[in-house]
């Protein structure tokens, strides 16, 4: 699975406000992966690759959001909130070890409120990846990646 995706998942994990950690990363995880996964073959060949990025980015992505603390979700949450376009938020983890470098790159209105579009470099067990997504304020205020 390339390791973009398993990055995407993590950071997806850090702006969902319900569920377990592990819940939140099996979600998006999956749904990366099979994003990830439709991308590739023709006809039956697709629909297996989609199930299988699928199934490999569930469980990858499950076993990431255990690793996620509430700190790493709240800094996330907080550079989309407070910090101006093309203003990064950069943290490393303690406990973890983990660095995070949180970069608002474009803003617009959404259905429920604004959504950013982000640029995340990030250093999770000496790999290092950049990633893009976007989020967007929900009505109580939490960030969700949106798919």
């Amino acid at each position: 699975m390339n390791h973009r995706a398993i990055i995407l998942a993590l950071l997806s994990v850090t702006l969902l406000a319900a569920c377990t950690k592990r819940d939140q990363g099996t979600v998006v995880g999956g749904v990366v992966g099979g994003a990830l996964g439709s991308r590739f073959g023709e006809g039956s060949g697709k629909v297996l690759a989609t199930a299988l990025g699928t199934f490999a980015g569930a469980y990858i992505g499950g076993n990431i959001g255990q690793k996620m603390d509430e700190n790493d979700r709240m800094r996330a949450d907080r550079a989309l909130e407070g910090n101006r376009t093309g203003e990064p938020a950069s943290w490393r983890n303690p406990d973890s070890g983990h660095s995070y470098t949180v970069t608002p790159t474009r803003t617009y209105e959404g259905r429920t409120g604004p959504c950013r579009e982000y640029t995340t470099k990030a250093v999770i067990d000496g790999r290092s990846d950049v990633v893009r997504g976007t989020a967007c304020r929900q009505t109580d205020g939490s960030w969700r990646a949106a798919t």
